[in-house]
């Protein structure tokens, strides 16, 4: 069983095999953290990742190149998907653990072709560099980037860095989307929470109002039924930005609902958890 010990979090991680679905669980001090099926890329097990998948699928061309920034690495579930789904995709990873993806990639490389770049660093560092395109302890010289999807995946509840729990943070993830392209850029955040999920109100509250300062309209929440109405233990999605803008959005969340997993909600994040 390949492990290795996390310098930041100081926990173990581990690439186990999963003997009930087949492929390969990463786990984190014991915890299931990520899923992947090398042999079928396409295969996403865990429901909040195929939510993600699905708003990829549905907000742009079918098939067409994207870029897409992944701001928390775990197994690279996502970005192994996005290069089976839309082969040339351009994909920037990011994770504050300096062995992560490395130990990751040496033991189960992504497909042949993959175009793929990783940086270790901080994520609120990391995307002021990319929207500013000052230098950041991850690169040596300045360079603005704008990706159609950015994808944060570094939220765990109370344990979660302060700094990035706020609008500031969600105004720079903003601000690396690509909001001029046909298709204009989506910020897709995974938030999973503990029942009454006051942690997912206050950061549909942050993100919000990082929206509202750069005009876009308020994000949709993503997830179970069962989560959504009794506030639940589990995983939301938190839908933001350009393409929330576009005039069919209403179309394209219509069309991710009827994907599921089932039972879906897929609403304005007011009509959900109020505000």
């Amino acid at each position: 069983m390949p492990h290795i010990h996390l310098e930041v979090s100081d926990l173990d991680a581990a690439l186990v095999d999963d003997l009930d679905w087949g492929g390969t669980i990463l786990t984190i001090g014991g915890h299931e953290q990520s899923h992947v099926n090398p042999a079928d890329p396409r295969e996403i097990r865990y429901e909040y990742l195929r939510r993600i998948a699905n708003v990829l699928d549905e907000g742009f061309e079918a098939g067409a190149p994207i870029t897409i920034l992944h701001l928390g690495a775990g197994a690279l579930t996502l970005a192994r998907y996005v290069q089976a789904t839309r082969p040339g995709s351009m994909q920037l990873a990011v994770d504050i653990e300096p062995r992560l993806v490395t130990f990751v990639l040496e033991n189960l490389p992504l497909p042949a072709g993959t175009r793929f770049e990783h940086r270790v660093g901080d994520a609120l560092a990391e995307v002021r560099a990319l929207s500013e395109g000052h230098s950041s302890p991850a690169q040596g010289s300045g360079e603005v980037r704008r990706f159609h999807a950015a994808v944060l995946d570094v939220f765990s509840g109370k344990e979660t860095a302060p700094h990035l729990a706020t609008a500031s943070f969600y105004g720079a993830a903003l601000d690396v989307l690509d909001a001029e392209a046909e298709d204009p850029g989506v910020l897709l955040v995974n938030i999973g929470d503990d029942e009454p999920q006051r942690f997912l109100d206050a950061q549909a509250r942050e993100l919000h109002a990082a929206c509202a300062e750069r005009g876009y309209p308020e994000p949709w929440i993503l997830t179970d039924a069962h989560v959504a109405h009794s506030r639940a233990t589990g995983n939301s999605i938190l839908v933001a930005g350009p393409l929330t803008a576009r005039e069919d959005f209403v179309q394209i969340a219509s069309r991710v609902r009827a994907l599921g997993p089932h039972p879906a909600v897929v609403e304005p994040w007011r009509d959900v958890l109020g505000g």
